[in-house]
This record gives C-alpha cells, sequence and structure tokens, in this order.
C-alpha cells in the first residue's frame, strides 16, 4: 500500500463510482479499477460490493477511510512545509463561490485581500454548489463561499451571514401590488429558473416538495445576470436571493419577499479542514464582515471558527 493507492481509495470512497473517482483522478476507468484490485489484494479485505450502479463501501473501507484521510493531509502539509526549503512554499487561495451569492462581496473582497496580504495570489472560481463541494474534497479548492449546511460529509461550514429566497417579476406582472407572495401563489407562477444543477434551484424544488408541489419551469438559463435581463421581456417570475437586489435592482422589476413559509438562506465560508485553513478562514471572514457592514447590511451574530455546520 502506498499513498498514491490511498489517494485513488478515498476518491472512490468519495464519488461511489469509479468514473467520477477517474475523472476527479485524472486517469482511466481500467487503471483506477487495477489499482483498486491491488489494494484489496494487498490488504487482503473486500472494499467494495460491486453493483451495476455504484460502489458500497464495506465496513473495512469506512476504516481505512478514517485513516487514509490524516495520513494523506499529514503528506501534503509536509510537502507545503519542504517546499519552503526550496522557495516553493504554496502563495494562493484557491476560492470557489456560487454566482447567487451577494455579487458584491467579490470585488470587494479581492481588493481588501490585495491589502492585507499582497504576496497572496487569489484565485477565484464561479462554480455551482456540488462543484465547490466536490472541489473542496479533491483538494483543488481551499476555501468556498456557499449555502449552508454542507451536503458532503468531510466538510464544515462557517457562518457568515443569513439571506432569504425572494420572488422576482417583472413590472407589469399580475402580482406587482402585492407586499409579498405566499408559497402558495409563487407555486403555480410559470418560471424562468437557474439549472437544476444550482443549489437555489434545489431549494426551490426541496421547498415545495415539502407542500407536495413542483415548479412551473417555462424556461431555463444557467446564468443569474441572464435572468434577470430576460424577465421584462416575458410574463414570468423567477426565485433568488433577497440580497441580490442591490446589484441588479432594475425599475423594470420588482422583488416580492416570500411567505408561508418563508425560505431562509445561511451563506457562510466552506472548507474540508478547518485547523489548516484556520488562518485564511479568520481573514476572509474579517473583511466579508467588513464588507457587509460598509453596505448597511450588518451581519446577525455568527459562531466564531470553533463553531461549524
Amino acid at each position: 500500500m502506498d499513498f498514491k493507492q490511498l489517494r485513488y481509495f478515498v476518491a472512490v470512497y468519495e464519488e461511489g463510482h469509479v468514473g467520477r473517482a477517474a475523472e476527479r483522478l485524472s486517469i482511466s476507468q481500467p487503471a483506477l479499477s487495477q489499482q483498486i484490485r491491488h489494494l484489496e489484494q494487498n490488504l487482503d479485505v473486500t472494499l467494495f460490493e460491486r453493483s451495476s450502479k455504484r460502489l458500497l463501501p464495506t465496513l473495512a473501507a469506512h476504516t481505512l477511510y478514517n485513516h487514509a484521510l490524516p495520513l494523506l493531509d499529514g503528506m501534503q502539509r509536509a510537502r507545503e512545509a519542504l517546499g519552503n526549503f526550496k522557495g516553493q512554499a504554496l502563495r494562493t487561495l484557491a476560492i470557489g463561490v456560487l454566482q447567487t451569492v451577494h455579487t458584491s462581496l467579490v470585488p470587494q473582497m479581492l481588493e481588501r485581500v490585495r491589502k492585507a496580504q499582497p504576496h497572496l495570489v487569489v484565485q477565484i472560481y464561479e462554480l455551482t454548489g456540488l462543484e465547490i463541494e466536490r472541489r473542496l474534497l479533491n483538494g483543488s479548492l481551499d476555501i468556498g463561499i456557499s449555502y449552508l449546511p454542507p451536503r458532503q460529509p468531510g466538510l464544515h461550514g462557517v457562518m457568515l451571514y443569513e439571506d432569504e429566497l425572494t420572488l422576482v417579476i417583472p413590472a407589469d406582472h399580475s402580482l406587482r401590488e402585492f407586499k409579498k407572495v405566499s408559497m402558495s401563489q409563487a407555486a403555480e407562477l410559470p418560471m424562468l429558473l437557474l439549472g437544476e444543477e444550482f443549489q437555489i434551484r434545489q431549494i426551490w424544488q426541496a421547498q415545495l416538495a415539502s407542500l407536495g408541489r413542483r415548479p412551473q419551469v417555462q424556461a431555463e438559463l444557467n446564468n443569474m445576470v441572464g435572468i434577470l435581463d430576460s424577465l421584462p421581456h416575458t410574463r414570468l417570475a423567477t426565485v433568488l436571493p433577497g440580497r441580490s437586489q442591490k446589484e441588479h435592482d432594475d425599475q423594470d422589476l420588482l422583488w416580492k419577499p416570500i411567505s408561508e413559509p418563508r425560505v431562509p438562506l445561511k451563506v457562510g465560508l466552506v472548507c474540508r479542514d478547518v485547523q489548516r485553513q484556520q488562518a485564511p478562514l479568520a481573514l476572509l471572514r474579517t473583511l466579508l464582515e467588513e464588507v457587509m457592514q460598509r453596505e448597511d447590511k450588518p451581519l446577525k451574530a455568527a459562531p466564531g471558527l470553533d463553531s461549524l455546520s
């Protein structure tokens, strides 16, 4: 057993599927399957029960996974520490951000990070929630800015601020005079929505499903700005985080709170290893709080870095 086999095993364990794990590792499926078979032979245990749809980890796999993670993390830390002796210490911070998260945060955060850490190269990627969590797990992202709680085991969240799902309609919509729109009313509306891979869409569908309803989808776009630009030319509605109104306020659009029930959203920093990312987590949280306070939208009291979701 070597570290490469452990890394391959962790990918298959977390993905539950050889094809997705091979894609994540950038190797072929046959090569990955062979490595897992060799690992099982070397350890003389069965790690996965094979089925037509996915791989099911055995009790031995759960045990190995719990031991493999600290070993792999320790090896990564060792490599980074040794890089200091070669003048190759990592000076980058990779952040994944949802496009539906408060969009003014990113440019203002970027400038503040530059001033606070001028030698740090910040890499920002606009991704779906699922992709943020996958990249955090495979190590290609350091921190995500996403909705809480994280859906993947092994990830931790630090609260930043609260938002809520809001109905957005054209200014001439039949509900224009309503101060609020009930969930049952919104469920009846034909909608232009983000695709199903977006977390906002998933949250909306789950909320409707709890009422025994489904969204009335008439069209989809994979870009929030495109949706807001298109709405005034339609009779459709959409649902987006309420804080987005500040950056996308348009006299041709009306933003209506949803009630009965409200749909709260929690936004936070997400990472895999809180201890390892303690410094950048603290830096980003402080800087993002400054941004929110400057916009006269102070954060609600949020838990410290030791209070995780």
